[in-house]
């Protein structure tokens, strides 16, 4: 299992996640029709030509996805049990088809779960960042992770 057990996880434990993502005027055109959000700064290149921006931005719910998709490799592939919530998400930059987003996660805390003798709870804190490195989002992530089996 490429993922970690909770037991592998450590205060200050850093990755930059091998995984890229160049994002493409489909992908932000599909995810922006496919959520159901009309916004034409996404969808509209002849209103996005006249706004600060001079072509369509890059829906920033798929920019969030990727960004936690891009760390599943290294973190939690197969050893998670569940997202338990993400908080202070933050797009400090924009980001535009053709960017190649990349992803870095810091581990901030983890504690055994006291009415799970079975699991634990990991607080990943994630940025993405596009190919200059200008960070263009941010979260802090809480996840339900499970001890390795002989652990339990």
């Amino acid at each position: 299992m490429a993922g970690l057990w909770f037991e592998e996880f450590h205060e200050g434990l850093h990755f930059r996640h091998e995984l890229t993502r160049t994002v493409t005027e489909s992908d932000n055109m599909m995810f922006s029709l496919m959520s159901m959000n009309p916004q034409p700064l996404h969808i509209d290149f002849n209103f996005a030509k006249d706004t600060e921006w001079g072509q369509p931005l890059f829906n920033s719910m798929f920019t969030f996805a990727i960004m936690v998709g891009l760390t599943v490799q290294d973190t939690t592939l197969g050893t998670t049990i569940g997202n338990l919530g993400f908080s202070e998400v933050k797009f400090p930059a924009p980001v535009f088809h053709g960017d190649t987003l990349r992803a870095e996660t810091t581990v901030l805390s983890t504690r055994a779960s006291k009415s799970r003798p079975t699991q634990g709870l990991v607080e990943f804190e994630h940025h993405c960042l596009k190919q200059d490195g200008t960070l263009v989002g941010q979260c802090k992530r809480m996840a339900l992770m499970r001890k390795r089996p002989e652990a339990a």
